[in-house]
């Protein structure tokens, strides 16, 4: 038996027995380590504003129409940072002891198929926490950059750095996702990256990382198109990376790009956007948004960019930056039977996080 997060309405979550399946030919089980918790994607399930809880997602149209929710409550093991410790296999694919890093939401032990369950193998000297970035989060973050890289040389691109290389780099948004996207457009050799945020305390993790930072309050964009001159009536930006899921947000990053600039979009709008003006900037200064998902890769780039060389991106990323994310980026470790109480405090704001980890002893029962 298993215990999986379950949220059975908005506000009310709880942890609830699983039964796990029998251990299969070819397939592994893991004891969960380490969970993390992605606080905005997996809130809009608690606070119930996700699109699928309202609306019916066709995936041939890719459209939402109305109709049936594509996902209902209860909502059964939300997450896809986790990392757990294989204690039995019954595949040459894995050995029994290995670290993996995986995307089965929170639950506190699974049965894995490496036929359809992605996996990663950990490096031993890679901090097991740390690894909840590496099969799902790092790739978004990466993808990012990646989009960058296509924008500016196409199929051509070969490094995840090409598009931030030697240029001048905004990152708007100061949660995970935005201060992974600076570390990873700064060990990919940005000219400069500057975090724009409007909360002090995430403005001082981004300097702790290494960042140049400003705050939204005092008008960013007219701040760096004076600081940064390309030539006659061209400042601002080369790129922008909007990592917050606020309107606002996008506008801000809208007004930061230089002429003809891109803005790589891996913010989650659950609200609307009165907010972004496009007869201004956007219109003005011909002006490109690319949004980066995770579900897909630039065209062209498919078949040398898949899934797992963004995850190998990411144990890179963490073999130089890892120290210093884990000393600010991670802001809270609890149990995994704490974790409806954290959930709920962070949907009701009583409790602040940058990133959360659920934490799971199972050293002793796994070995």
């Amino acid at each position: 038996m298993g215990e999986v997060l379950t949220i059975e309405a908005p506000g009310k979550v709880s942890l609830v027995e699983e039964k796990l399946p029998e251990l299969p030919e070819g397939g592994f089980r893991v004891a969960t380590t380490h969970s993390g918790v992605s606080a905005g994607t997996e809130l809009t399930y608690v606070k119930g504003d996700n699109p699928y809880l309202n609306a019916t997602f066709d995936r041939e149209l890719g459209l939402f129409v109305p109709g049936t929710p594509s996902i209902e409550y209860p909502v059964r093991g939300i997450g896809y940072m986790q990392v757990g410790l294989v204690v039995e296999t019954r595949t040459a694919a894995v050995r029994e002891g290995a670290r993996v890093a995986m995307a089965y939401g929170h639950r506190t032990a699974y049965v894995a198929d490496p036929l359809t369950d992605r996996f990663v193998e950990l490096p031993d000297d890679l901090d097991p926490l740390l690894g909840i970035y590496v099969a799902h989060m790092g790739p978004i973050c990466a993808n990012g950059l990646l989009h960058a890289a296509h924008d500016l040389y196409g199929p051509a691109a070969r490094q995840l750095g090409d598009g931030v290389r030697g240029r001048r780099v905004v990152v708007v948004g100061a949660g995970v996702v935005g201060l992974l996207v600076a570390c990873f457009a700064m060990h990919g050799g940005a000219a400069e990256v500057v975090v724009v945020d409007e909360t002090p305390a995430r403005l001082e993790v981004a300097t702790a990382l290494g960042a140049d930072v400003l705050a939204t309050a005092d008008d960013p964009a007219v701040t760096l198109k004076r600081r940064w001159r390309h030539a006659p009536q061209d400042r601002g930006a080369d790129v922008v990376f909007q990592c917050r899921g606020r309107a606002r947000a996008l506008a801000l990053g809208l007004r930061l790009l230089r002429p003809q600039g891109t803005l790589v979009d891996l913010a989650f709008y659950t609200e609307g956007a009165d907010e972004v003006r496009l007869g201004e900037e956007f219109h003005h200064n011909g002006l490109s948004v690319r949004c980066a998902q995770i579900g897909r890769v630039p065209r062209g780039l498919a078949h040398a960019w898949d899934r797992e060389r963004l995850s190998y991106e990411t144990i890179g990323l963490l073999s130089e930056w890892g120290p210093l994310l884990r000393r600010h980026l991670v802001t809270d470790v609890v149990g995994f039977r704490d974790a409806p109480q954290l959930l709920g405090d962070l949907a009701a704001r009583r409790r602040q996080s940058l990133q959360a980890v659920l934490r799971h002893e199972v050293e002793e029962e796994g070995r």
